[in-house]
């Protein structure tokens, strides 16, 4: 079959510095992956194609990259799965990382965000004889997320990371999430007050990238989402993302649907006022004015476009169905 490749192409040597596109037109068999047909460009029409690969089995990780801009190890994508006979299929480095050359990143940052969520056992006490042992039960439930193969995949489409360099990522987070589930392990605390703070488990979008694009369905975004609970239930609740998701429920509880006016001001920090069955934090208002007066800029962009939400919360109607849910499931807690 005929397949045309467009590779984007980067060399730092050269006198044009700007990456650019590069069409390759081959003839390739019906079961050549996307790495089998790169590799035939580099082998037999280009020579200075740059591309990382190594087993070819979905096991090292290393020729993850952007197909037809999401990234996909490149080496289990056949190529009659992303394009028809003929169509074009574009191919990127991995994204939110440092083009080395071509198709090559530079993974360090990834390496040093992974390290710094200290992804190793930290058992306390006196050390066993033999070994530290853990159920079988335990380490079914941590199979999934250790059966991550650290390719970046997730970082590369990961929308927060476009914007802010500073998250530590999915990878990290999903690995941090295999020690706080460790029952081997003893510093779930201080863990959890680590991934607490800026840059941590509160900056995750919820977008479903990281668990579209994971070819091991690791699914990093839940293992967030349970950090994020074991944080609050830890006591590290004086935070805007665990506020957020208080008021978040607390609305939907009280009323069947989310009060968007309300929403962030209680996200920021609010106090002195009854709400929701609920006597607010008056210091934590006096602590959170200057993020409460950066709201306004935003409230008054909202009030021109017309984009401001009611003032009265109303209930809709079934509200009390809704509250039944929630109070079913917190007597089971």
């Amino acid at each position: 079959m005929e397949v045309n490749l467009k590779v984007k192409r980067f060399d730092p040597e050269s006198d044009n510095t700007e990456s650019h596109y590069q069409e390759y037109n081959l003839e390739v068999e019906d079961y050549y992956t996307v790495l089998d047909s790169l590799i035939k460009v580099r082998e037999e029409v280009d020579g200075s194609l740059a591309l990382r690969c190594s087993c070819r089995a979905s096991i090292c990780g290393s020729c993850s990259m952007r197909v037809n801009g999401h990234a996909k190890l490149v080496c289990k994508t056949k190529i009659t799965d992303v394009a028809k006979e003929g169509n074009e299929i574009v191919v990127e480095p991995m994204g939110n990382m440092r083009v080395v050359k071509d198709l090559v990143t530079d993974m360090k940052p990834f390496w040093d965000k992974v390290r710094s969520v200290q992804p190793w056992l930290q058992p306390s006490g006196p050390a066993p004889e033999a070994e530290y042992i853990a159920s079988n039960e335990s380490m079914l439930h941590l199979n999934g997320v250790m059966s991550c193969i650290m390719c970046g995949a997730c970082v590369s489409d990961c929308t927060t990371l476009e914007v802010d360099h500073n998250y530590v990522g999915p990878a990290a987070l999903a690995k941090a999430y295999r020690f706080v589930a460790d029952p081997r392990d003893d510093q779930d605390e201080s863990r959890l007050k680590m991934y607490n703070s800026y840059g941590g488990i509160w900056d995750c979008t919820r977008c479903m990238e990281c668990v579209q694009v994971c070819p091991k369905g690791v699914a990093p975004m839940d293992r967030i989402m349970v950090l994020r609970d074991n944080a609050i239930e830890a006591g590290f609740s004086n935070t805007n993302g665990a506020r957020h998701t208080e008021a978040f429920n607390d609305s939907i509880k009280h009323s069947g649907h989310l009060d968007e006016l309300t929403l962030p001001i209680k996200t920021f920090g609010m106090g002195g006022i009854f709400m929701f069955g609920k006597m607010l934090d008056i210091p934590a208002l006096i602590r959170n004015i200057p993020s409460l007066m950066g709201l306004l800029p935003v409230g008054l962009r909202a009030f021109r476009r017309g984009k401001v939400p009611p003032i009265f919360h109303k209930k809709i109607q079934g509200a009390d169905k809704i509250r039944n849910i929630f109070e079913k499931l917190e007597s089971k807690k």
